[in-house]
């Protein structure tokens, strides 16, 4: 807490916005679209890696998250004051940072994949400027931070170390999914089983169960993709590209409003909902792009 406070004597209005952007960089929405991007536009295998990444990573976080169940820090601390408007955004836990771990899954794997040097340095400033920018708002201690950007790391560097088994040998295709899905089931029940018992509430339950029906989506859609679909990336044209893109991010915002209106916000309901989103990036749409003659490479 020494460095929070720290860090709030340092607060100004420019300062308290400026972080708030760049925290944005670490909400699952923008890590989600820039995996869409890579995935149904430019370059699957890569955005498969940045998949297993993210969503491992994620699974751990929330268990880590239900298991110690340590509050935010103004909680911790009364005395202490976060930004106002990092608050809305602050939910669950707070050990270990979901921002960070987000951001660290996104821009890690990024500075591996990209050649220029400026580049990479620009990709592992921006996972330590959204570590640092969590701290700043009042939202996680440095431990927070630390701990998630390490799980973090690790996982990315664990996966990027041995990708040529999940990404390219079909060999363990059935191994590999059974894995992640038990890995799923298995977050989903813990969560549950605390929440069943009085240990933790709904809604911490119902974030596990969420990052559970995501990981549950990706492992089921990664294998029907890679072995009944194995869909083609490129049209040859930039603006069909754009189109495509466009429309696929449409249609998941409208999915994942709408579902919540139908079914409700229980946590059977969202866990059902992060499935189905997930399926319909990885198999649906590309099922239905790749039946369009519009979309179709030359």
């Amino acid at each position: 807490m020494t460095f929070l406070f720290l860090l709030e004597g340092i607060r100004t209005p420019f300062l308290n916005q400026l972080m708030q952007f760049i925290t944005y960089f670490g909400q699952e929405l923008i890590v989600i679209a820039v995996i869409c991007t890579f995935y149904w536009c430019a370059d699957k295998r890569f955005a498969y890696l940045l998949g297993f990444t993210y969503f491992t990573a994620g699974l751990g976080v929330q268990a880590l998250k239900i298991t110690f169940r340590i509050p935010r820090p103004w909680i911790l601390d009364p005395t202490f004051q976060p930004v106002d408007s990092a608050v809305s955004g602050a939910t669950g836990y707070s050990f270990p940072s979901g921002h960070t771990q987000s951001a660290t899954c996104l821009f890690y794997p990024l500075s591996l994949y990209v050649s220029r040097r400026w580049v990479r340095l620009m990709c592992v400033t921006a996972f330590l400027l959204i570590g640092f920018s969590r701290m700043y708002l009042g939202c996680h201690t440095p431990k927070d931070v630390l701990v998630s950007m390490g799980l973090s790391l690790v996982v990315s560097t664990v996966i990027c170390k041995f990708q040529s088994v999940l990404l390219d040998d079909t060999r363990y295709l059935k191994q590999i999914a059974a894995v992640l899905v038990c890995l799923s089931l298995a977050t989903a029940a813990y969560s549950l089983f605390l929440n069943g018992n009085g240990v933790i509430e709904t809604k911490y339950a119902m974030d596990c169960c969420k990052a559970a029906g995501a990981g549950l989506g990706f492992a089921v859609g990664w294998y029907v993709e890679r072995t009944k679909l194995n869909f083609d990336t490129h049209t040859g044209r930039m603006w069909t590209q754009i189109l495509k893109l466009l429309i696929g991010l449409t249609a998941a915002l409208l999915l994942k409003g709408g579902f919540s209106l139908i079914f409700g916000s229980s946590i059977l309901a969202k866990m059902s909902e992060y499935f189905i989103l997930v399926l319909w990036v990885i198999v649906i749409y590309p099922c239905i792009f790749q039946r369009v003659s519009l979309f179709q490479p030359y």
